[in-house]
């Protein structure tokens, strides 16, 4: 097992999850009033890049307020699930369906936030 140490590493895309009232005043704000660069367009999200992060606005209809959803990345994910399960961490793999065959999973932090856990080899 790797050392718990390097176990887990903040991953590069942060998610918005907005509700539809809210999503065209988030890509107004972060595209024309802090004039972040557009990387591109995967409707219903659209992806600025955030210093060396991507954001991610995602529009999700079945949302009534917005929530932010951290990635984190791991060497080893089924070392990373026992050390999340040992410590109690909630595995919420219901929240997003994940591609066939991804070596990843959901998890709930504190404060309720949602992380992606995956391998490091995946891209998302």
């Amino acid at each position: 097992m790797p050392d718990n140490n390097y176990l887990f590493e903040g991953g590069s895309n942060i998610a918005l999850k907005l509700p539809p009232h809210e999503f065209d005043d988030a890509v107004r704000f972060y595209r024309g009033v802090l004039c972040l660069k557009q990387l591109n367009s995967y409707l219903p999200s659209v992806v600025f890049k955030y210093g060396a992060n991507l954001l991610w606005l995602d529009r999700v209809d079945t949302m009534t307020q917005a929530e932010l959803w951290l990635e984190l990345r791991t060497p080893d994910t089924a070392a990373a699930a026992e050390q999340l399960d040992r410590h109690g961490i909630v595995r919420r793999d219901s929240v997003e369906t994940l591609p066939e065959g991804f070596d990843g999973f959901w998890i709930s932090g504190p404060g309720n936030i949602i992380h992606l856990v995956h391998g490091e080899e995946e891209d998302v």
